[in-house]
């Protein structure tokens, strides 16, 4: 696979209009973009729609996590958009975890079922943040622990920080999916994120899709941006 079509980039934009503007700018250069809380709060479901029409890919990066019936409901809803990607928090539990997967696979009027994504630690956390919420033990553990929960559910893949991959992957087969946000080309800023990784890196560590945001959205000019990554990347 060539490196730009494992990028996906998050539309982190407060309207419709900004966020087409910037596909339009790098229509055909990345794989994937990722409508998240903020656009799909301000723009509605219909900005999916709007970019899947394009002819690109959308991740609804939306982490459902609510009882099963809701989960369920929520994930055919964003079947039915379009969407290649969804994503659930894994500690939602299995009968959460099953209720989606369940609605992902039949949902109808669908041409391709999206894969679901199971969230495991975001990456803004770091062991001592886990503490305090009651999850005790190694960081790394819990996380492979909760990808285990994801894959005996049905689930695609995972939502994982660089640092976690190579232990997924061990744990849970080169076939199961690691999409890492975290990422952060060589002499970026990592602001608000604490386990980062640069894109050759967690290349080499087995991700298979890299979510990049601010290196490439803040960039002055993102489709060079994309192609220096990807650089980096090959």
């Amino acid at each position: 696979m060539d490196p730009t079509r494992r990028i996906i980039v998050p539309l982190d934009l407060p309207t419709a209009p900004e966020a087409l503007a910037f596909v339009d700018r790098l229509r055909g250069r990345v794989g994937m973009f990722k409508v998240g809380l903020q656009l799909f709060t301000s723009a509605g479901p219909g900005i999916v729609r709007e970019i899947v029409r394009s002819g690109e890919e959308v991740f609804l990066d939306l982490k459902f996590h609510d009882i099963p019936n809701t989960v369920a409901q929520a994930t055919a809803a964003a079947a039915s958009l379009g969407a290649s990607f969804i994503d659930v928090h894994l500690a939602g539990g299995p009968r959460m975890l099953r209720a989606a997967v369940e609605a992902a696979r039949t949902t109808p009027g669908i041409a391709r079922p999206p894969r679901l994504l199971g969230i495991t630690v975001l990456t803004s956390l770091e062991e001592n943040d886990l503490d305090t919420v009651g999850m005790r033990g190694p960081l790394s553990e819990r996380v492979v622990s909760l990808a285990r929960l994801g894959q005996d559910a049905g689930l695609d893949g995972v939502v994982a920080s660089p640092h976690e991959i190579a232990s997924i992957k061990k744990a849970c087969g080169a076939s199961f999916i690691v999409v890492t946000p975290g990422i952060r080309p060589t002499g970026a800023a990592h602001q608000d994120q604490r386990r980062v990784m640069t894109p050759a890196l967690a290349l080499s560590a087995g991700a298979d899709y890299l979510v990049i945001g601010r290196p490439i959205m803040e960039a002055p000019d993102p489709a060079a941006a994309v192609e220096s990554i990807a650089q980096e990347m090959r």
